[in-house]
């Protein structure tokens, strides 16, 4: 069963997706099978791993929304042992639509659960925000690790 950690800061700019796609490469290259969850609507996570934000059939926001099961929306990446579920910018409007939703700040956790068994690790890079997206990832992990830059701010 995965651990699920999630990377989470209000703030923009610290390193939350270069910390999770590190991490997560770095872990799979140790013999680890890796989820990387893009919870994003910048989508760098999933560009960072060589995904095509462009060209996705399905996305964290198809999850979310319930429309397609996590299973169905997993890409396999280029790098040893590391899968992706995508994002891009619809993810934008999940915001919105999850307040609609029952059960809205667990609709992740309801997800991964079904999937945790093929995995080592689970991490989820949040958004800069403290909405309903970063919500379902704090009820879905396991531990959170918070990216700073110590700066005047």
């Amino acid at each position: 069963m995965a651990k699920i950690i999630a990377f989470a800061n209000q703030k923009g700019g610290v390193g939350k997706t270069t910390s999770a796609v590190n991490i997560a490469a770095s872990v799979g290259i140790l013999g680890k099978k890796v989820l990387l969850v893009d919870l994003d609507p910048q989508g760098n996570t999933t560009s960072g791993v060589g995904i095509s934000k462009k060209t996705l059939k399905a996305s964290s926001y198809e999850v979310l929304i319930g429309e397609i099961t996590a299973e169905k929306a997993i890409m396999e990446t280029e790098f040893k042992n590391l899968w992706v579920l995508p994002s891009n910018i619809s993810l934008a409007g999940a915001e919105f639509d999850l307040y609609q939703l029952d059960n809205r700040e667990n609709r992740l956790k309801v997800q991964l659960d079904t999937i945790k068994d093929g995995y080592d690790y689970i991490f989820i890079d949040c958004p800069p925000s403290l909405g309903m997206i970063t919500v379902n990832a704090l009820a879905a992990a396991d531990a959170v690790i918070i990216p700073m830059q110590c700066e005047y701010y």
